[in-house]
């Protein structure tokens, strides 16, 4: 079997019957063993002690929770197993080591299995001493309770520190209750006899020393443990792994919020910097405050030790937050804080208007699409009506606001100020090409202005400057009756304007090419991702209302600034065009390489404006002598455009077209088809499946063909029967075949091959997001095959999997081999 034969074992035991599924699993038991071995990092003789006889245990296995098979094998309590399991800890089933603090259960199962009395737990290379080397951290939190004194004094030393008083307690009571007194002044004196131990707790050495000399060692320490308190596991564990500087888990549910609090003041989670820990820094309070519930002052201490990153984390940030020093000073972020906390209901959106400022960064952090907020934001703009001066004073005074958004509303509606009052848009600007979004006091304004009666942002509109215009017709969203009062009122330019942004909706991009205006034209063939079919319509002059025009100076000017480093195609749109000013552009900027290219734009031009305006493009001296020389001569002749058309002809032969792409070399593949399509010429498809029959392309040119999105499925089919397995970008034409739905999975099945490189296609594709339907209707297919050619004979579904390394055939042919294989023997 090949390294690929997990994935096919594991499909073959999903397709076949249960019975046969298990007959299978059991006459391929040592393929499964081996790759058992390999996902739990366990010798093969070990799982096949842990999963027991017969197909169906192993299947079961094979189907089984990783970490569910490991706790189990944990739970044997056998002390080599146990080592082995600590081993298998670090194996690389998958692209990453699996930890322990992955599997958090599989230490505490072993330790709850574990016979302390067996001599080989304590062997050289058994797992106490191991552990006694490598554990370190939570890893030694489930020995602390376990049944080997050894391991709880090891655990006590390392985790003290960052262990609540109650659970330093239950280990030395579990001390107790293994080694007695004794045991627990062992350990006083193994500490004390060391400068560098710290056990975190004032006074707990003095406690374990009246403990040790106590009649009943365990009873005494269970007495002065505090009841009820880091009772849960899971919380003891969360906190150690947060003390520990780990990602922080799932909240526990038991967590006690006041417990949390009372550790913290025993020993500060924040305020320790280390190195290495990346993102978090030292402030292990950032861990915490992203559960619901941590307690406001910790939320707030850590606020105010790293303000942004604690508003960004914070399931909820305190009201007080959003008014401290932190937020006057701009170290808070609002983006990061009003929507979620507006949207979650622990900011509230009054009070958020009514309070906090400056105005200009609050109205540029609301969220808009929250309906409560809009209509709170509508509430407070009331006072400013539809007179233009107080919307016009309002977005003048924004810059410098400081206070509230309440505040501003309510000074720019105050006409009785005898501060100064705008009658015009403050500082106007020009639109620009392409639309940038609004930044500081025109975000806040648009955000603000959207929020309004119709009725006032109809009366404000004509006032606007051309950015203000710009931004509300590219970045806002105007009902039609405020977008027919801005167009009123501005005209063609804030068409114009809004037609530099690429991000038009449908409707937009079909109303302003319905304008048929130059300006509005130009500015969406440069700025707007427009289809290439407009691109040729608005180069040939022809208008959507019917009739055409010469083109105008506005798309030539587009033509003349086109990067044709990434833009080509847009000139190349205009090559049937016959507009004399396209044509002269296209033969200024471009190389056309490929004859039938400049044939076409010379007949185009001859058809549409006649023999002078093709004589003015030959005058630009920007085409092949002999062409000019030979067009030159047509131009005086009768049936001279009849010549260049038969010329045209001729240049356009499939068998031409083939000759042309197939005369590179393989290592370049691709480069005369870019030729051809950069140049407008259509790929001969029909022609192009031929050669590939006949073995005139190349497998380099016949994939780079395939990523074409107009290939079409005749030769999509033609490659399949030879699927390449590390070919062009990994066989990548599969991939885009199958999403433009050129090919289907079905196609994979019954059409590629070889059958190893069909299955590995055929599981990437159906396993990738949104193929559901797809892997149901393959399986039934799959299914459907092996049932009728395989069937319950275990032989030939074995036959069929030791085949499908080498197969050369598709999919469905391995099946159909592997049955008729074994007719004979039936037979």
């Amino acid at each position: 079997m090949t390294d690929s034969s997990p994935t096919a074992l594991r499909l073959a035991l999903r397709l076949a019957d249960p019975d046969t599924a298990d007959a299978l699993a059991e006459r391929l038991r040592p393929e499964l063993l081996a790759a058992l071995s390999q996902r739990f990092g366990l010798p093969a003789q070990r799982v096949a002690e842990l999963v027991g006889p017969g197909g169906a245990a192993l299947r079961a296995a094979w189907e089984s929770d990783e970490e569910a098979f490991l706790i189990r094998a944990a739970g044997t309590g056998d002390p080599v197993i146990a080592r082995e399991l600590w081993g298998a800890r670090y194996h690389p089933a998958s692209q990453y080591p699996r930890r322990v603090k992955d599997v958090p259960g599989l230490l505490a199962a072993v330790l709850g299995a574990a016979d302390a009395s067996d001599p080989r737990w304590y062997d050289e290379d058994g797992l106490v001493p191991l552990l006694q080397e490598e554990a370190t951290g939570v890893e030694l939190a489930p020995a602390l309770t376990g049944p080997f004194p050894e391991l709880i004094a090891y655990a006590l030393v390392r985790l003290a520190p960052n262990l609540p008083l109650p659970a330093v307690l239950d280990a030395a009571v579990a001390l107790a209750r293994l080694a007695g007194g004794e045991g627990i002044a062992a350990f006083v004196r193994a500490v004390e006899g060391a400068e560098d131990i710290d056990l975190g707790h004032p006074g707990l050495l003095d406690l374990l020393r009246s403990a040790a000399t106590a009649a009943d060692p365990e009873a005494f320490l269970s007495e002065r443990r505090p009841a009820g308190e880091w009772t849960d596991p899971a919380a003891l564990r969360a906190v150690l792994m947060i003390r520990d500087g780990y990602e922080p888990p799932a909240k526990p549910d038991g967590l006690d919020w006041e417990l949390v609090r009372r550790e913290h003041l025993r020993q500060p989670f924040g305020s320790e910097h280390r190195r290495g820990r990346g993102y978090w820094g030292g402030n292990r309070l950032l861990r915490l405050i992203k559960w619901e519930g941590c307690p406001r002052e910790l939320v707030m201490e850590s606020f105010r030790e790293t303000p942004g990153v604690a508003a960004r984390l914070a399931a909820e940030l305190p009201f007080e937050a959003l008014l401290g020093p932190e937020a006057r000073a701009g170290k808070l972020d609002f983006d990061e804080v009003l929507g979620r906390g507006i949207r979650a209901g622990w900011l509230p959106v009054d009070r958020v208007l009514a309070e906090v400022g400056p105005a200009t960064e609050v109205l540029k952090a609301l969220p808009y699409d929250h309906e409560p907020t809009r209509e709170a934001l509508a509430d407070l703009l009331e006072p400013l009506g539809t007179d233009p001066v107080n919307w016009l004073t309002c977005y003048a005074r924004m810059g410098r606001a400081q206070g509230s958004v309440a505040e501003l509303i309510g000074d720019a509606a105050d006409d009785t100020s005898r501060r100064k009052r705008s009658t015009t848009w403050p500082r106007p600007l020009e639109a620009v090409f392409p639309a940038t979004a609004p930044e500081a006091s025109r975000a806040a304004f648009l955000g603000l202005f959207e929020c309004a009666s119709e009725e006032a942002q109809i009366a404000v509109v004509p006032h606007f400057d051309a950015r203000a215009v710009q931004h509300l017709l590219v970045y806002g969203d105007p009902t039609p009756a405020v977008r027919d009062a801005v167009l009123a009122a501005h005209g063609v330019s804030a068409a114009a304007a809004q037609a530099s942004t690429h991000s038009l909706s449908e409707e937009q991009l079909t109303a302003l090419l319905d304008l048929d205006e130059p300006r509005v034209d130009a500015n969406l063939f440069f700025h707007c991702r427009i289809d290439q079919r407009e691109r040729e319509r608005m180069l040939a002059g022809r208008l959507r209302g019917g009739g055409t025009r010469t083109v105008p100076q506005e798309l030539l000017h587009v033509l003349d600034e086109t990067n044709l480093g990434h833009y080509r195609h847009w000139l190349v749109a205009g090559l049937e065009s016959g507009d004399p000013g396209v044509a002269r552009t296209i033969v200024g900027r471009l190389r056309l390489q490929i004859p039938a290219a400049r044939l076409r734009l010379l007949i185009s031009v001859w058809e549409r404006s006649g023999p002078d305006a093709v004589r003015e493009v030959l005058a630009l001296d920007r085409l092949p002598v002999t062409l000019r020389r030979q067009t030159e001569k047509a131009l005086d002749a009768p049936d001279g455009l009849r010549q260049l058309r038969a010329r045209l002809a001729a240049e356009e032969e499939p068998a031409k077209l083939v000759a042309f792409l197939t005369k590179t070399p393989a290592y370049d593949a691709g480069q005369q088809a870019r030729k051809l399509t950069g140049d407008g010429i259509a790929l001969p498809w029909p022609a192009l499946v031929e050669a590939y029959r006949s073995g005139g392309l190349t497998d380099n040119l016949a994939e780079y063909l395939a990523e074409c999105t107009d290939c079409p499925r005749e030769l999509l089919l033609e490659l399949l029967a030879r699927t390449p397995e590390g070919g062009r970008h990994d066989a990548s034409w599969v991939r885009r075949a199958l999403e433009r739905g050129a090919l289907t999975p079905e196609d994979l099945l019954t059409r590629s091959g070889p059958a190893r490189t069909a299955l590995a296609h055929l599981l990437k594709v159906v396993d990738s997001p949104g193929r559901q339907t797809d892997r149901q209707r393959l399986r039934a297919r799959a299914a459907a095959l092996t049932g009728e050619h395989l069937g319950t004979d275990i032989e030939a579904w074995a036959v069929c999997l030791h085949l499908l390394p080498t197969f050369t055939g598709s999919l469905a042919e391995l099946v159909a081999t592997a049955g008729a294989i074994m007719q004979p023997a039936a037979v």
